[in-house]
């Protein structure tokens, strides 16, 4: 195997080695998404039942207003009963008294309805904050070994880009743009070995006399099916007891 050979197939190695963290990456982003979506889900409930509790004040604060109003409504119509001489007033007045009184009523049911149902809110807000703590904790957690495992990931790959920094400085600059092209469209399968004659990136048999070339070694050969650069891998033969 040619030297320029031996540096294609060192480097789609590394290449490979890098490419292969970014699931390893996307496995420990997706651990704290998963946690911060469960802390966003409780933080929007927490923020309906706020809502919800404050329109019911809201309500109940209008409803109280209301009362105050129909108190000082049936006061003015005890008032003008003492005044009235006639049927038809009285009966009037006796009219404006009922529905006065009904209003009142519902006023006090409604006060009374809407503070029960404030109270259920109130003890659910209580327990999605004490859960969104939990949460919080977990996520704060997930993000801390997050960050450990992708440091460690950081630490792997500076080593192996310094490993391809020193391959790429001494390599043949055309080599190395020949190398980067295939790789534009053939990713981590840019440089493949042969294995019985045939092209382990399409998976095609190839010629015998391209597998005479692949064997000598002596050229950069690709595969005459799908372009990627093909060698032969070395079989390391068992040491003699």
């Amino acid at each position: 195997m040619n030297q320029h050979l031996k540096e294609l197939v060192t480097l789609s190695k590394i290449d490979r080695e890098l490419d292969s963290f970014s699931p390893q990456i996307e496995a420990a982003n997706r651990k704290v998404e998963k946690e911060l979506k469960k802390v966003d889900s409780v933080h929007s409930r927490i923020e309906m039942l706020q809502k919800q509790i404050e329109e019911n004040d809201s309500k109940i604060a209008a409803y109280e207003e209301q009362i105050a109003t129909l108190s000082e409504q049936l006061n003015s119509i005890q008032k003008k009963g003492k005044e009235i001489s006639t049927e038809k007033e009285m009966k009037a007045l006796s009219i404006e008294e009922e529905i006065a009184k009904e209003k009142l009523t519902f006023a006090n049911e409604e006060i009374e309805r809407l503070g029960k149902v404030n109270e259920t809110k109130k003890e659910l807000l209580e327990e999605q904050e004490k859960e969104l703590e939990e949460l919080e904790k977990a996520l704060e957690e997930a993000r801390a070994e997050a960050a450990k495992e992708l440091a460690a990931i950081e630490k792997e790959k500076e080593h192996l880009y310094k490993e391809r920094e020193e391959i790429i400085r001494t390599m043949d600059q055309k080599v190395l743009s020949f190398y980067e092209k295939i790789r534009k469209w053939a990713g981590n399968s840019a440089v493949v070995p042969v294995r019985k004659q045939a092209c382990y990136g399409c998976y095609l048999k190839i010629s015998d006399k391209t597998y005479a070339d692949v064997i000598r070694g002596e050229e950069i050969v690709t595969c005459p099916h799908c372009g990627r650069i093909l060698y032969l891998e070395e079989i390391e033969e068992p040491a003699e007891a």
